[in-house]
């Protein structure tokens, strides 16, 4: 029960963030709405069983089970991961291939790796932290789009750099506009 209540708290601090960011960003509607999936039954009790409180449940639950079905439940509903945009690869090397994504929702996605580096790194944040853990990952992204990737790079190098207030003022000021950088 206590695993229950703290997950809870973790994802609407996460949520809470996560709209604050997008709506800094002028994605009021995607604010509103960042993440509500996480509290259905599928999504919200693989959570609550394996909450440590400092990283992603869902990792705990692919030791323990070989997978994640929060997470494979989570990223079919959810734009502003990069797993959604996979469609058939037709006429390319691969079976499946990753599509652009948006820009609003890469938008999103920094919003969400921001706040999500900021509540599992209590007291220990700093705004190169995003980037690193994008990094890290980097090499197994080969289903993410190029165009993706170098936009998703470039705004997490920005973070890094001037800071994500000041990401949030260009994402919305020029980037979401379409504006050249």
């Amino acid at each position: 029960m206590n695993n229950a209540v703290n997950h809870f708290k973790t994802i609407t601090e996460h949520k809470m963030l996560v709209m604050k960011f997008c709506f800094q960003c002028g994605l009021y509607v995607q604010g509103l709405a960042h993440d509500l999936s996480k509290y259905s039954p599928v999504e919200f009790f693989e959570g609550a069983r394996y909450w440590s409180g400092n990283e992603s449940p869902n990792n705990d639950a692919r030791k323990a089970q070989g997978t994640s079905y929060a997470w494979l439940h989570h990223k079919g509903r959810n734009r502003h991961h990069f797993d959604y945009w996979i469609d058939y690869g037709i006429n390319c090397a691969t079976k499946i291939k990753g599509v652009d994504m948006p820009k609003k929702y890469i938008a999103e996605l920094i919003c969400d790796r921001v706040a999500a580096s900021m509540i599992y790194n209590r007291g220990k944040y700093d705004d190169s932290l995003p980037y690193k853990y994008y990094k890290r990952g980097e090499d197994q992204l080969w289903f993410v789009s190029e165009k993706t990737k170098k936009d998703i790079g470039f705004l997490l190098t920005m973070v890094a750099e001037k800071g994500h207030d000041k990401t949030f003022e260009y994402i919305k000021n020029i980037y979401l506009k379409g504006r050249k950088r």
